[in-house]
């Protein structure tokens, strides 16, 4: 049986959680960790849940462990098959053990106002995709931000560029994200599209 896309997306108005994808690997930067801790201290002081992968390593430790040290609500979402590799981060406010990826990225779907990207790997360049997918399609309006430190998307970018000259998208799939360069425009860019 083929799953179905959510529901046409929720929208508050005001901007209560965002939902992070990122690297469970540190990559070979250390400014992107660091950038990860900047943004989970920012969504904390802000007073945004963040909704995440669940691992306490990686971009993804980092994000989240910034956001706790700075008393800011966590929500991990973790397939149970993962809960070893990725070394789930225990000290979540609230953790969440899913039977699938499928299942996971429905509930970080469902739980959030908004979507981030911060670099990463294959599974987060597939999880964005999917949001952006989604979006394209009708099936939600939430703002979706590539966090574009130390340019780590813009091979993205300028892939979806390339689609758009093939022809193969129209050029109005650029309103349905946005590329930020700092942490710190991340926020501002969503609330300014809510």
């Amino acid at each position: 049986m083929k799953p179905s896309l959510p529901p046409a997306g929720r929208s508050t108005g005001k901007l209560a959680s965002v939902c992070v994808y990122c690297g469970s690997s540190a990559g070979n930067d250390p400014a992107l960790l660091e950038a990860a801790a900047a943004f989970g201290s920012i969504l904390a002081r802000q007073g945004v849940e963040l909704v995440y992968g669940g691992a306490s390593i990686g971009i993804m430790g980092a994000v989240a462990k910034a956001v706790l040290a700075d008393g800011g609500r966590v929500t991990g979402v973790i397939p149970e098959f993962l809960t070893k590799v990725e070394v789930q981060l225990g000290t979540v406010s609230e953790l969440i053990v899913t039977d699938s990826m499928h299942s996971r990225k429905r509930v970080m779907f469902e739980r959030s106002d908004a979507f981030v990207a911060l670099p990463g790997g294959i599974g987060t360049l597939e999880e964005v995709v999917e949001m952006l997918t989604w979006a394209q399609l009708g099936r939600h309006t939430r703002p979706i931000i590539l966090a574009n430190l130390n340019g780590f998307w813009d091979p993205l970018v300028e892939l979806f560029d390339h689609i758009i000259k093939s022809g193969f998208a129209r050029s109005n799939i650029r309103g349905i994200y946005a590329v930020v360069d700092k942490v710190e425009d991340i926020l501002p860019r969503i609330e300014a599209a809510l």
